[in-house]
């Protein structure tokens, strides 16, 4: 009988010719358990998502109770369940109150999709405005509004009439204007290795979109919920979006993602045509019980509380010649190096020799991605640490 590496390698889809091959039997808070036993520090949460920590109790007691009452019924948006429901009221009181209204989708990378055509539907514009080095995700939209080159050109033609941008380039915001539909910005950049606003560039992005009548989008899918140190990232720059997009962080460990606007934007699906938008899984009751225990453990364990120290402490302890710079908003860090090459075997002597799972960023390949779940202890960032600074001593 084959082995579930060797069926791993014959029959899965790859996505590089050098998979991690690390065949994890378990997983448990900050910990992945591999099959040979071996103990790995998870450090990235999946690329954001357990930000509870794997298998949080209160998230599989949540998930347990609904496999008991029933899974997928029916296409999105005909019959009352009440996980989505719940979950859609939840997260509305978290947010601004015009931000009403919530399309639950699969994943982050569906999250982009429905925003841009909701966005076009809207304002009867086609023009769409986002950052270099800026990540959406990888379907034909999302891809589209990608700001990298490298990851579009092989499967072009892709969206028309998609502008790029620089960040926190003040002046560039005038390329924004009557034509544009919307501005699709991270409200931090993640694969670009976390790179903050500079004061006053989101409120002047904020303003020259409603100077001219575009809508603008927050992608949230990697540094929301908690993610930052408050639940939505935006809080901490004085705005409001007109969209927001969210995945990632929110299930708990199961596939969700969501976008969301008021009611009358979002209504512009109903009608002209008929379902406009629509999916089969989006808002799967299992996924929404399980977001909204990832919601409650965030708010009721105060999670958010110990993120700014939790981050302090990283910074503190990570201090070598080796290193050039630490950037964080939150538990969302690049530790940059001088180049990649010095960077990949760094990270693979955490893995193997430390056990302790890393990566770098898409965009930013001499940095270290540091994103643990919000639970994780000081004397477990104390042990990360410990081990990250021998990885780079050997």
């Amino acid at each position: 009988m084959l082995t579930p590496r060797q069926l791993f390698l014959r029959h899965q889809a790859q996505t590089s010719d050098f998979p991690l091959l690390l065949e994890i039997e378990r997983a448990e808070g900050v910990y992945m358990y591999a099959s040979d036993g071996t103990r790995y520090l998870d450090l990235i949460s999946g690329i954001g998502v357990s930000n509870v920590g794997h298998r949080h109790p209160r998230v599989l007691a949540a998930i347990h109770e609904q496999l008991d009452k029933y899974l997928h019924l029916m296409v999105y948006g005909e019959v009352v369940q009440a996980p989505p429901a719940r979950l859609a009221q939840a997260l509305t009181a978290t947010l601004p109150a015009r931000l009403d209204n919530v399309y639950f989708t699969n994943s982050g990378t569906e999250a982009v999709e429905g925003a841009l055509k909701l966005a076009k539907r809207h304002t009867d514009r086609t023009g769409l405005i986002s950052c270099h080095n800026a990540y959406h995700g990888s379907t034909h939209g999302a891809l589209s509004i990608t700001g990298s080159e490298g990851f579009k050109n092989a499967f072009r033609p892709l969206l028309p009439d998609v502008r790029h941008i620089r960040h926190n380039r003040f002046e560039d915001l005038l390329l924004i204007d009557e034509h544009t539909a919307a501005v699709v910005i991270e409200t931090v950049q993640g694969e670009a290795g976390v790179r903050v606003p500079a004061p006053g560039y989101l409120p002047a992005l904020r303003q020259r979109c409603t100077e001219v009548g575009a809508l603008l989008i927050l992608d949230e899918i990697q540094c929301g919920f908690g993610r930052t140190g408050t639940l939505w990232a935006f809080e901490q720059f004085g705005i409001e979006p007109d969209i927001l997009l969210t995945a990632k962080g929110m299930g708990g460990g199961m596939p969700i993602g969501a976008f969301i606007a008021p009611q009358h934007i979002m209504a512009g699906f109903k009608t002209d045509p008929i379902l406009g938008h629509c999916t089969t899984f989006g808002g799967h009751p299992v996924s929404c019980a399980a977001s909204l225990a990832t919601l409650r453990v965030i708010q009721e364990e105060n999670l958010l509380a110990g993120v700014a120290a939790k981050a302090a402490r990283f910074r503190e302890k990570l201090v070598h010649p080796g290193i050039r710079e630490v950037r964080n908003c939150g538990l969302l860090m690049a530790v940059e190096f001088d180049s990649f090459d010095v960077l990949k075997p760094l990270i693979d002597r955490a893995l193997w020799e430390q056990h302790l799972l890393t990566d770098w960023f898409l965009f930013c390949d001499n940095s270290l991605r540091i994103a643990p779940p919000l639970t994780i202890t000081m004397e477990q960032i104390d042990e990360a640490c410990a081990g990250l600074l021998s990885a780079i001593r050997n």
